[in-house]
């Protein structure tokens, strides 16, 4: 077989005041025809195994873009159009090809288009005909719409949240591709739309059961996979939220049958499955009353999310604890390359007063100003990222203000993992409270370290109140907008 892949991703927060152009794809990760063969960085772990499995079979693998850049506001149309023009290019080069896999976000919004992967898809299938298999692995936080259903053989979605499961995702894909090649499974596809707009963390019961309940499904009685797309809900088009997708072999009432009893399953659990949030001083009143427990606390800054478009920069609880005189904290990671370049010139050792964040917008907040010391410094700086990728935070500083420790970066990412702290010589085991940036992909390297995990909604670019989001292409109700949308129709 002639196997083509590429991968062409972000996650659109439409109402995020930062503009995604083309530095946002091209200065972060991007690669042609080689990505692949790169370490792994989160826009090419599903190439890597794509290309491994491929060749592994004896296939001729084809390779065009793997870029992903880092979720923001809408993208630029120009930009769009050139980087899906390139793979289109391309994959007409390639020509003929037998199994087309890609890798997309599935919320990704341009100028002009509110289903890019949609769009990207139609005209892929322009390209290889109905025979050629396509196959498109999405993260869960997508709008699956009819476009990309329709265009696509099989469509699979992250299962887990955080996203731990991207490479198995992606073998998972390459299996149902290949084979529906080969004739061995001719799949179909259903989608049932729960009617709901929320996040869903599946680390924690019920989602956990969940999940393995998915998995266990699939493979028995003609059922191929199973995807639960949560959705992004700070999109503004008009398939935001959750829909299930259940792939079968040729069988598509048996798929929609089997989406709608998991939709409304999902449906069921819906009070069992909210987040519980605090306020700022409820966070920290927590850490207060458990001190001395093994581990800190740590808190998470959920509205701040730069995975999901946020600035970074938000000062709301760092003002916060300057405020109630908060001591052994550790706070990250804070998107501020002006105060990252003045404390790089000011060297290690050096105490001066910093500027520290609230420089993107109202959502960020007032920047507060405080007397630092400057600990820790890296040229480079990074952390482990998903599924075993590696996420760059480019320099960076630690600086300390009385017993509060800050990570400053110069390329806004979300906190994944402690080393964001560590690698600057930050160590978290003598703090009592440990405050990142991040509404969930911490989860999975935090958790060990934490006596306790815990959820802030501060105000922030991603503010957890889904009801209030002030959508204006989403016509039909859901919940928690509405108590129950199937009542009222649409």
């Amino acid at each position: 077989m002639n196997i083509f892949i590429a991968a062409l991703a972000t996650e659109t927060n439409t109402f995020s005041p930062i503009p995604t152009g083309r530095a946002a794809f091209c200065e972060r990760e991007y690669f042609r025809n080689d990505g692949s063969r790169r370490p792994p960085r989160l826009g090419n772990i599903p190439l890597i195994e794509w290309r491994a499995m491929g060749e592994g079979d004896g296939h001729r693998v084809v390779e065009s873009l793997s870029t992903f850049a880092q979720p923001a506001g809408i993208t630029l149309r120009h930009v769009y159009e050139e980087l899906r023009d390139t793979l289109l290019a391309d994959l007409k080069a390639a020509m003929p090809v037998d199994v087309v896999l890609l890798f997309m976000h599935g919320a990704m919004v341009a100028e002009g288009y509110d289903d890019c992967e949609g769009d990207t898809l139609a005209r892929v299938r322009e390209i290889v005909g109905p025979g050629a298999k396509i196959g498109i692995e999405l993260d869960l936080h997508c709008h699956l719409t009819e476009e990309i259903r329709v265009s696509a053989d099989a469509i699979v979605t992250f299962k887990e949240y955080p996203h731990t499961d991207i490479p198995d995702r992606a073998r998972e894909l390459y299996r149902l591709c290949t084979a529906a090649k080969r004739g061995e499974i001719a799949p179909v596809m259903a989608y049932y739309d729960c009617r709901m707009i929320a996040m869903w963390r599946t680390s924690e019961e019920p989602m956990r059961s969940f999940v393995r309940r998915m998995e266990a499904l699939e493979g028995q009685d003609g059922i191929l996979s199973v995807s639960f797309g949560h959705g992004f809900p700070w999109g503004d088009v008009a398939d935001v939220g959750a829909k299930m997708l259940v792939i079968a072999d040729g069988d598509e009432a048996k798929a929609a049958a089997l989406a709608r009893s998991l939709g409304e399953e999902i449906w069921s659990l819906r009070e069992a499955t909210r987040t519980p949030y605090d306020t700022i001083d409820e966070g920290i009143d927590a850490a207060m009353d458990s001190m001395g427990g093994a581990g800190p606390l740590v808190l998470a800054d959920v509205a701040d999310n730069a995975g999901g478009g946020a600035p970074s920069d938000s000062t709301a609880i760092l003002r916060r604890l300057v405020e109630r005189g908060v001591r052994d904290v550790a706070t990250g990671c804070y998107w501020d390359r002006g105060a990252v370049e003045i404390c790089r010139t000011a060297g290690v050792g050096a105490t001066l007063d910093l500027r520290i964040g609230g420089k993107l917008g109202p959502a960020s907040g007032d920047p507060v100003d405080l007397t630092v010391t400057v600990r820790g410094m890296s040229e480079s700086h990074s952390q482990a990222g998903l599924s075993g990728g590696r996420a760059e935070l480019g320099p960076s500083v630690w600086v300390e203000a009385d017993g509060i420790h800050i990570i400053l970066v110069s390329v806004r990412q979300q906190t994944f993992a402690p080393d964001a702290f560590t690698g600057l010589g930050c160590e978290l085991g003598d703090k009592n409270l440990v405050i990142v940036k991040s509404t969930q992909h911490f989860y999975a390297a935090f958790a060990p370290i934490a006596r306790a995990v815990r959820y802030v909604a501060a105000p922030g670019a991603v503010a957890p109140d889904y009801a209030a989001i002030p959508y204006r292409k989403r016509v039909a109700p859901y919940w928690p907008r509405v108590s129950d949308p199937f009542e009222l129709g649409g």
